[in-house]
């Protein structure tokens, strides 16, 4: 079997990208009151509990990627491609922690 190459792309993807992607995926999953949840507030919501805890909080449908605005997918390809390239690293390595535990009580704590 070949060895796999890395893409540069993947490579590409810095810590700091993962943070800018972050500080826009955030404000969609948890906006500051429920009236200004979007069709994509729940879909990101989703996307980031599954990195969180995805066998507890439920996966991601790879399909929700057709349905968000592009913005919004490549912020999430952002995350995908650094998680790539760096084993067991969650949102809290930024900083996430509570936020996290907010979209969890807002989305799945019902």
């Amino acid at each position: 079997m070949d060895t796999p190459v890395r893409r540069p792309a993947i490579r590409a993807v810095s810590f700091d990208d993962v943070a800018a992607a972050l500080a826009r995926l955030i404000p969609i999953a948890l906006p500051p009151t429920r009236a200004a949840e979007t069709g994509a507030s729940p879909k990101v919501a989703d996307f980031l509990l599954a990195w969180w805890n995805g066998g507890d909080n439920g996966h991601f449908p790879v399909l929700h990627l057709c349905n968000l605005d592009e913005t919004i997918a490549e912020d999430m390809l952002t995350i995908l491609a650094y998680l790539a390239q760096n084993p067991v690293i969650y949102a809290d390595q930024w900083g996430y922690r509570d936020t996290m535990a907010e979209i969890y009580s807002r989305y799945r704590n019902e």
